[in-house]
């Protein structure tokens, strides 16, 4: 059977699924296809259920320090099975929530694997889409007008490490452990691996992390790389950067053994169980792109400001076009998809304005250039700095390490980057985020009055600090 539609969008996650609703707004007719479930890696095998994990380790750690708050807990133990029954939970609730706003919007879900087909007896241009139904019935034909490519991605691995999914995993499986392993060895130490690196090693495994550049966390600031190594060795952890992992020399026994290159020497690892986390690769095998005139770089697809792709009704958003690889952004990529389909002349994103964020303990969040990026662009620089450990609420909470850093332009008084690291400073980095859409100074938000006590005087007292105002430190 054929059927007609405004707008196909191939992939139902975080991106995918918010241009459908978006859609279905301006009033079209809209698809998604799913190959699996609707929400996508970002809400079953990402964003939601590791954040789940990491607030679980978090009440494991403030249980065991209770003490220092005067409260007397006793015997404390971590059950697992509980805390994956709590994920589990947490993303169930979600998926329930995204299938009821499918249905709220009146748009059309097939549940199968899609491929664009090019000209054919349905239409002469290509975007007709063949979807092979989960069911083992007969493929349906979907017609569109225009077609939204939103396909996600996949864990990446290194040559020669072959994900077995007992010894070696990605964050994939990683997610579905039954049971903690006594130790384990992180190739990565980018946001997706420290992020597991400080969730496991609260809950009590022995990590080591493995990372081939000179610091952890190498697209964030320095000084916030610097801090965050020292938070983490506190935890126990082992960080080992500047490290080539030899792959043809893993063994695979009771345990997992690899050589990496540092400084100059060899050395070998063990452990238990192995995390690989070295990024992720964009989905755009096997969805019919042969069939197009539609470019892939580098192995994710390109496209114009308004992510039309070389065939100008096939729009491309989120992880398969590269970028930033993060939910929010392929939720707004979306909606800018949608809106330049409907003619409502949306404005390009400005990436410079987008917040990024880790979820580990401690927290790390950012927007704009860091101190170096900015210095590399030519720009006269001045820096204002702000410890938690000035600030009361962060004492009252029992998380007085990191910082709020605040970067500006000498010349011109702009904002030029903010960074943070510290408690709760994911849920603090918005206010950065509005300070650079606005394009601010740090003297307005410094003039912002911020509450007292609260986190966020950090933030005021940072940007106070860029002109050697701070009044607490």
């Amino acid at each position: 059977m054929a059927r007609e539609y405004d707008v196909v969008v191939l992939g139902g996650g975080t991106g995918g699924y918010v241009a459908a609703i978006r859609a279905s707004q301006l009033g079209l007719s809209v698809a998604i296809v799913e190959k699996e479930k609707l929400g996508g890696t970002c809400l079953h095998a990402g964003c939601i259920p590791s954040k789940a994990l990491l607030r679980s380790a978090e009440v494991y750690q403030t249980t065991k320090k209770a003490a220092t708050f005067g409260v007397l807990a006793s015997d404390v133990k971590l059950d697992y099975e509980r805390v994956q029954e709590r994920k589990d939970s947490v993303v169930t609730q979600l998926y329930n929530g995204v299938k009821g706003l499918m249905k709220k919007g009146k748009i059309d879900v097939y549940e199968g694997f899609g491929r664009i087909l090019g000209p054919s007896i349905f239409s002469p241009m290509p975007g007709t889409i063949s979807v092979e139904l989960k069911s083992g019935e007969e493929n349906e034909m979907l017609i569109p007008n225009n077609v939204i490519i939103s396909t996600g991605s996949r864990p990446r691995t290194l040559p020669g490490l072959t994900i077995d999914g007992e010894f070696i995993i990605t964050s994939d499986e990683a997610l579905q452990m039954k049971n903690l392993p006594q130790s384990i060895m992180i190739v990565g130490g980018g946001v997706i691996g420290v992020e597991w690196a400080s969730m496991l090693a609260d809950f009590g495994v022995k990590v080591t992390i493995i990372e081939y550049s000179d610091r952890i966390l190498p697209t964030e600031d320095y000084d916030v790389s610097t801090e965050m190594k020292k938070q983490l060795q506190r935890k126990g952890i082992e960080v080992v950067t500047s490290a080539k992992v030899l792959a043809d020399t893993v063994e695979v026994a009771s345990s997992v053994k690899v050589k990496a290159e540092v400084n100059g020497e060899t050395s070998t690892y063990e452990a238990e169980k192995m995390l690989v986390s070295v990024g992720r690769q964009a989905n755009v095998e096997g969805i019919g792109l042969e069939n197009t005139d539609i470019v892939v770089e580098n192995g994710f697809i390109k496209t114009n400001e308004f992510y039309q792709t070389k065939e100008s009704h096939i729009y491309a958003i989120g992880d398969v076009i590269g970028g930033l690889q993060l939910a929010h952004v392929a939720s707004h990529e979306g909606i800018v998809a949608i809106e330049h389909i409907g003619d409502k002349k949306p404005l390009p994103i400005q990436y410079e304005t987008i917040s990024k964020c880790v979820y580990s303990s401690p927290e790390v969040a950012s927007v704009g250039l860091t101190e170096q990026e900015a210095k590399e662009k030519g720009h006269a620089v001045k820096v204002g700095k702000m410890p938690f450990k000035a600030i009361g609420k962060a004492l009252v909470y029992g998380e007085a390490e990191g910082f709020v850093k605040i970067i500006k332009d000498e010349e011109t008084n702009d904002l030029l980057g903010v960074h943070m690291i510290g408690p709760h400073v994911t849920d603090m980095i918005s206010e950065a985020g509005l300070a650079k859409v606005l394009d601010a100074t740090p003297w307005e938000v410094a003039h912002t009055i911020h509450p007292h006590p609260s986190l966020s005087e950090a933030i005021g007292e940072a940007a106070l600090a860029v002109d050697g105002k701070a009044i607490h430190f």
